[in-house]
């Protein structure tokens, strides 16, 4: 397994972030990989910047950007006022996909989790995606809740 570099998303990795997440079955139909990118995107990436609960995150192999993930540090009520982290957005470039990438990016999202003093992590994945479902719980997640959305 080769090691991978974790950084913070630069505003330049911004279009490698877009083809991840557009080079997808799922992606294809929602996101907008045409150049220069979308100014949503470029608006989104500066909200998530700003904001210090929030961690745009690439993971690079000899600084080419072949993953990337966001972390959201949420303070809740619930549980003795538990902090969760959760993770979205997780990517891989295909040609890295079944290489132990994956493990070692949400190995280093949990450790984030814990240095931020979260007490769980939860993520949300699509119903339509049976492969990552059996990736999360090989990593030790249970499918415990069911997730529900309203697009506006």
């Amino acid at each position: 397994m080769t090691p991978v570099a974790f950084r913070k998303a630069q505003p330049a990795d911004i279009p490698a972030i877009i083809a991840l997440l557009a080079h997808d079955i799922l992606g294809q139909q929602r996101e907008d990989a045409s150049s220069p990118p979308n100014p949503r995107y470029v608006d989104a990436f500066e909200a998530i910047l700003a904001d210090p609960n929030q961690l745009l995150v690439v993971a690079t192999l000899d600084d080419e950007v072949i993953g990337t993930l966001q972390l959201s540090f949420i303070p809740g009520m619930a549980q003795l006022g538990a902090w969760r982290g959760q993770i979205e957005a997780v990517r891989i470039a295909e040609t890295h996909r079944c290489s132990g990438v994956g493990q070692q990016m949400f190995e280093w999202a949990i450790d984030q989790c814990k240095a931020r003093g979260c007490d769980l992590v939860q993520l949300t994945t699509d119903k339509a995606r049976p492969d990552a479902h059996r990736f999360y719980e090989r990593l030790g997640f249970v499918g415990s809740h069911v997730g529900y959305k309203l697009t506006l």
